[in-house]
C-alpha cells in the first residue's frame, strides 16, 4: 500500500460529522504511527509520509470538499506513480451499521460521491475501507444525516471499528489484504 486517503470535508463545521469518518481513520492512524500531517497545496490536501521497513506510504486528507476529492487523490498519485491497486481510500458508509468495517477492492459507488470522483479520476480498482455509519432510513434523509455528527452510541461504535480495523494496518501496509480482510471481517464485536 502506497497511499491512504481519508475521505472527508475540511473546515470545523463538518469535523464530526459522519461523513468524515475516513479523515477520523487517517487522524488516528497518524497519530499512533508519529506521522505529522502538513497542508501541501499541490496536492489538494493534508499530507504525510509513513515510513516502515524501509517502505513509505503516503497519507492523504484532501481538503476538496467530499465531491471533488479525487483531484487530491489524482494530484498525489499521479505525482508518486501511484498505481490504483496501491491505494487504500477509508471512508463512510451508509450500508453498514454502526460498528462494522470492512476491506474491498473495486465495486461500484453506491451514489458515495468522493468514491464516485475518484473513480471518474483513476477507475474502480483501488482498494477501499468502508465505515459504517448506518442509514437514516430514508433516501431523502442521506444528506442531512451525513452532514450532522452519529447519536452518542453511534459514536462509540465507529470508534470501535476504527480501533479494530487499524489493528489490521500492518497486514494491509505488507500488501496480504486477504489476511487482513479474514481478521477484519471476522472480528467478534462486544
Amino acid at each position: 500500500m502506497r497511499l491512504v486517503v481519508g475521505l472527508g470535508n475540511p473546515g470545523r463545521e463538518y469535523e464530526a460529522t459522519r461523513h468524515n469518518a475516513g479523515f477520523w481513520w487517517v487522524e488516528s492512524l497518524a497519530e499512533e504511527r508519529g506521522v505529522g500531517l502538513k497542508s501541501e497545496s499541490r496536492f489538494h490536501g493534508k499530507v504525510g509520509r509513513l515510513t516502515d521497513g524501509g517502505q513509505d506510504c503516503w497519507l492523504l486528507l484532501p481538503q476538496t470538499y467530499m465531491n471533488r476529492s479525487g483531484q487530491a487523490v489524482g494530484a498525489l498519485a499521479g505525482f508518486y506513480k501511484i498505481s490504483s491497486e496501491e491505494i487504500l481510500v477509508v471512508h463512510d458508509e451508509l450500508d453498514l451499521p454502526p460498528g462494522t468495517v470492512r476491506l474491498k477492492k473495486g465495486g461500484g459507488v453506491a451514489g458515495h460521491n468522493g468514491l464516485k470522483d475518484i473513480a471518474a479520476r483513476l477507475g474502480p480498482d483501488f482498494w477501499r475501507l468502508r465505515i459504517g455509519i448506518g442509514h437514516p432510513g430514508d433516501r431523502a434523509a442521506v444528506t442531512n444525516y451525513v452532514l450532522h455528527p452519529p447519536r452518542e452510541e453511534e459514536t462509540r461504535l465507529i470508534s470501535d471499528a476504527i480501533e479494530r480495523s487499524l489493528e489490521v494496518w500492518p497486514l494491509i501496509f505488507a500488501g496480504e489484504m486477504e489476511k487482513a480482510m479474514h481478521r477484519l471481517h471476522t472480528q467478534p464485536k462486544d
